[in-house]
């Protein structure tokens, strides 16, 4: 099984290249980082302190992402799965059946987390969505007002420790692995992407 992860900063397209890939390779399994936030009383405790808790790996259920990536790799035909609700701060999960047909079956892992796992990132697609600044904050404003109920000025400085704690652990995995940067909104880099994403799955 290959597997592609997917990272950058909030507002980046992170979730947008993963939906479309996951359409696009037959039998894909998308699992998303920040669908395993954690909503026990310590981190709601901490959320009153640290306004940018959900942006550190302190903030999600590690363990039981990990065994949800394991069951994968296993080829198990049900995985326990997690999904967060950002209004209510409740997390619930769900078993998920999974088509084992394909030999060639490909795992996609997507979120600010992705890149900071346990996992041997020498072995898997690395892409690394990379936009301007500016372009994310107003992505993030639009999502953050409709979905999460946030006023503009919170969003902003939520916004801004997200994209320094980022980009302040990232330079170990790109210094360490093989990436692919792309700026999603950007036609011609998205067929050059499947285009690299080919050659590196039929090459390992």
């Amino acid at each position: 099984m290959k597997t592609i992860v997917i990272t950058g900063p909030s507002g980046s397209g992170k979730s947008f290249l993963s939906n479309k890939l996951s359409k696009l390779f037959d039998h894909s399994i998308l699992i998303k980082t920040d669908s395993y936030y954690r909503d026990n009383i310590f981190i709601r405790f901490l959320s009153k302190f640290l306004f940018d808790i959900y942006d550190r790996p302190l903030s999600i259920k590690k363990n039981e992402l990990t065994r949800t990536i394991e069951s994968i790799y296993m080829r198990s035909s049900e995985i326990k799965v997690f999904k967060y609700d950002f209004t209510k701060k409740q997390s619930s999960h769900s078993i998920k059946k999974i088509s084992n047909k394909s030999k060639n079956q490909i795992l996609i892992l997507e979120g600010i987390f992705a890149h900071r796992l346990d996992l041997n990132y020498s072995n898997t697609v690395n892409i690394l969505c990379k936009e301007e600044k500016g372009i994310c904050l107003k992505r993030r404003l639009i999502r953050d007002k409709s979905n999460r109920g946030r006023s503009q000025d919170e969003i902003k400085k939520r916004f801004n420790s997200a994209w320094k704690l980022f980009y302040k652990n990232l330079n170990n995995y790109i210094n360490n692995n093989q990436i692919i940067k792309i700026k999603t909104s950007d036609q011609i880099n998205y067929k050059n992407l499947i285009y690299k994403i080919n050659n590196q799955i039929c090459c390992n």
